[in-house]
């Protein structure tokens, strides 16, 4: 068998361009392709966009569409269709990054697609390097520590089944809430029945045009942009 490339998994982090780690634009500037995720309804990756600066003049950018729906059948055809489409590329030995959103571990496009192109490609050479998240970066922003002391921290999604979210927030010391756009009047009602509301700070589009944080739950928008999270500190005033 002809030697395999190796498959590279790059978190590529919120947004900023500068938030990259060396390790991953170095990879950027030596693959033989790039594999970036993006919505099938459009024509361009915003994690392709965030990695522009660093990628060299000419570099082959694959594009993968992955479907923003919850039926199972439609999201297991768009992986395993991606699955075969990098399993061409690295199959013919060339090395390949896939790009990602915040880390490649974590609400990642590529947890959906790597099992099956090991599946594919048995013995694949595979190498994952972390990213910064949307939440570590917003943190950031805020100024705002996230866990301290014997405290922990919950990591959820806003599009988990309501009462399960309900009874890990109730539990939770602080929390981070991605995915924070669906149902966003359902969660910022939860939040205030929970006592919540006034310890959560809302950020939407970190590190992109119209970046926006805000304190008061009340003054976020009803139908926030997809890249929206809510910052929660139990106790906070």
């Amino acid at each position: 068998m002809s030697r395999l490339g190796t498959l590279y998994g790059l978190g590529v982090g919120p947004g900023d361009p500068e938030l990259l780690t060396i390790k991953a634009a170095r990879i950027l500037g030596q693959v033989d392709a790039v594999f970036a995720a993006s919505s099938s309804k459009n024509d361009y990756s915003i994690a392709e966009a965030i990695v522009a600066p660093h990628l060299p003049a000419g570099a082959s950018v694959l594009r993968l569409p992955f479907p923003m729906t919850r039926d199972d059948a439609v999201l297991a055809a768009a992986w395993e269709a991606n699955a075969a489409a990098m399993t061409g590329v690295l199959a013919a030995g060339r090395d390949a990054a896939f790009i990602t959103l915040g880390d490649p571990l974590l609400y990642s496009t590529f947890g959906y697609v790597l099992p099956l192109v090991r599946d594919r490609l048995p013995g694949l050479p595979i190498e994952i390097v972390p990213g910064i998240t949307s939440f570590q970066a917003a943190a950031a922003k805020t100024g705002q520590v996230l866990v301290e002391s014997g405290e922990n921290l919950l990591i959820a999604s806003g599009v988990d089944e309501e009462g399960r979210l309900r009874r890990a927030l109730a539990e939770a010391d602080n929390a981070v809430i991605v995915k924070a756009y669906r149902n966003f009047p359902r969660l910022r009602t939860m939040l205030g029945e929970l006592g919540l509301a006034p310890g959560t700070t809302f950020v939407t589009r970190l590190g992109h045009a119209g970046e926006s944080v805000v304190d008061d739950l009340a003054e976020a928008p009803e139908k926030p942009h997809y890249l929206s999270l809510c910052l929660i500190k139990r106790g906070r005033v």
